[in-house]
């Protein structure tokens, strides 16, 4: 480097007061590159995906067209998604121990996405077994014609289920990664180059 240049490394002094001095500074504004995923566009969808999916199942299990015991882990898994949503909109303060927080949960919303997925699939189904004993019974056509409707409709519906779950994926990953980001769980944290120039008094 040229006379009176010095390289400053963050925390130490430039020497006997160089012409230029080079020092490494932490990027404050680093935080706000959470605010680019649209984290509040984002966790309220979240929010209002999971209470459209846990209406619509409550309303299912209230008329006897689903199953208590796989609804409970659906329903928990949901209110779990709900949590990350609403973390997501909170960490908008940026405050690191909220975005920390909020990446932990949108990991949780990710596994808990893909069990909804799983469980949903295997629901699709579920009704089928139920409609082939009035296959066997001539008495009972319109029961069968009534099943196979019921049927569809709760292929139809688990479906879309699946979809929503894809989506609610999507979005837990994309804040994940913006929150990794942020609070540096994936690398140490970026430094800027800060380049001081020093200039010598006016000799009178």
């Amino acid at each position: 480097m040229a006379d009176g240049a010095a390289l400053v490394e963050e925390g130490i002094g430039p020497a006997q007061s160089p012409l230029v001095a080079v020092s490494f500074q932490r990027n404050v504004h680093r935080k706000e590159k959470y605010l680019e995923a649209e984290p509040k566009a984002l966790g309220i969808t979240q929010i209002g995906l999971s209470v459209f999916q846990i209406t619509c199942v409550a309303v299912f299990l209230s008329k006897g067209l689903s199953d208590e015991q796989a609804d409970i882990p659906f329903f928990i898994s949901s209110l779990l998604l709900i949590i990350a949503g609403s973390l997501a909109v909170a960490a908008r303060n940026l405050h690191l121990p909220t975005l920390k927080a909020c990446f932990g949960m949108q990991i949780v919303a990710c596994v808990a996405s893909v069990f909804n997925v799983i469980v949903s699939m295997m629901k699709m189904d579920l009704l089928y077994y139920g409609c082939w004993h009035y296959y066997y019974n001539s008495n009972s056509t319109n029961l069968e014609e009534v099943c196979h409707k019921l049927e569809s409709t709760n292929s139809h519906f688990f479906a879309e289920v699946v979809v929503i779950q894809a989506a609610l994926f999507a979005i837990s990953v994309t804040l994940a990664a913006y929150c990794c980001k942020v609070v540096n769980c994936c690398s140490p944290a970026p430094k800027m180059p800060v380049i001081t120039v020093h200039v010598p008094p006016v000799q009178q």
